[in-house]
């Protein structure tokens, strides 16, 4: 691919911000406040908004719900668009209440599993008010103790709500249904994986699809082939971007192993699949717990752009005739050697090109935006969750 054709691919990448990485974080041991940090559902969107002014690719925002609770979502909308962002998928919550202690969606007993569903359901009454064409769905359901449910119940219950909530959707809405290998439930989860995300999906119809979390694999799994099994079939519908060491660990994008995240977008890349078009949600889940967060974020959509420019650099003429002639090394070094490449002048170009500045995480700290937002927002409760 010409360096024109790759800044052409990249003018068009879209990546989306997680309103909740602008709030304070933390781990069950502590959360750690900072100073500037949004109180209010529009205060996040004008962060968003600010990374998407420096980077170019960030123009939409991700709602958390009832984290980002409103009374007016289409006036929300329309301050998202008075900011130059717009609002993206609708996430869910059935985790934090006492009532899920057991499970949402799949809890024993009917009530609770009613009042899950019909939180699900408010979430596309949302999406109908914003605009947004994704509901993101992530259960924390399952169990501790061999015998503390019926594992098969269980799913037929996850089968019932997901059908309930999939008949819900608009034409131009779908649903994600997004998995974790573990926790808080650590003898079973009900949606531990991609193939079980991938039945479920498959059950309901075209408009269910998978969201990857490459935080949620066990260790040494192999997450280029999970993208590339479902690019295959046309049941990849969005990532969760961020990194880990050990499991959730929720860090920035790129930060552990810009290798794998590197072999991720390679396969998107070579499934014809980076252009907005396409239908793949380019999504960040972060939490920003000890570093500031705008830069962050920032650094982590360049995390991304960085590995992108890379994968769109593969010599694939190359790499084909190596793999179809059994050439083992050279197929190997057509890839290492797009990944060797330094494309962060490449990048800096293209943003100059842009109007944009080159180097997106200076240009924020000369702005001056953190120190007016420290003294504007010195007072009120800040966004997040205690520990």
């Amino acid at each position: 691919m010409t360096t024109e054709a790759v800044k052409s691919a990249l003018r068009r990448q879209e990546i989306e911000l997680p309103s909740w990485a602008f709030g304070n974080s933390g781990t069950r041991f502590k959360v750690f406040s900072q100073p500037g940090v949004p109180r209010s559902p529009e205060e996040k969107i004008a962060d968003a908004a600010v990374v998407h002014r420096y980077t170019g690719v960030a123009p939409s925002v991700a709602l958390h719900i009832p984290w980002d609770k409103v009374d007016d979502y289409a006036a929300l909308a329309a301050y998202a668009k008075d900011q130059g962002v717009r609002l993206g998928a609708i996430n869910s919550n059935v985790f934090q209440d006492d009532d899920y202690k057991l499970g949402s969606v799949t809890n024993p007993d009917p009530s609770i599993r009613r009042k899950a569903t019909d939180h699900l359901l408010e979430c596309v009454d949302i999406m109908d008010a914003t605009g947004s064409r994704d509901l993101k769905l992530w259960f924390s359901d399952g169990t501790n103790y061999p015998g503390q449910d019926d594992i098969q119940d269980r799913q037929t219950r996850l089968a019932t709500a997901l059908k309930e909530v999939y008949d819900r959707l608009g034409a131009d809405q779908r649903m994600l249904l997004e998995y974790k290998l573990f926790e808080p439930a650590f003898y079973t989860t009900d949606v531990p994986d991609w193939g079980t995300s991938y039945a479920h999906c498959l059950e309901l119809g075209p408009k269910a699809t998978v969201c990857i979390d490459t935080g949620h694999h066990a260790p040494g799994t192999n997450i280029e082939f999970i993208v590339a099994f479902l690019l295959r079939v046309d049941k990849l519908g969005a990532f969760d971007f961020n990194s880990r060491f050990y499991a959730d660990d929720d860090l920035m994008v790129g930060a552990a192993d810009p290798f794998q995240l590197f072999r991720i977008m390679n396969e998107i890349v070579r499934g014809d699949a980076l252009d907005p078009d396409r239908g793949i949600a380019f999504m960040l889940d972060q939490c920003h717990n000890i570093e500031a967060k705008i830069p962050a974020i920032i650094r982590s959509v360049m995390n991304v752009q960085e590995a992108t420019a890379k994968a769109l650099l593969v010599d694939r003429d190359a790499l084909r005739k190596a793999q179809q002639d059994g050439d083992v090394l050279g197929a190997n070094a057509a890839l290492m050697d797009a990944y060797n490449t330094d494309v962060r002048p490449l990048l800096a170009e293209l943003r100059t090109e842009q109007g944009l500045d080159p180097d997106p995480v200076a240009a924020y700290q000369r702005s001056g935006y953190f120190e007016q937002i420290t003294k504007d927002r010195a007072d009120g409760q800040q966004a997040g969750w205690g520990a």
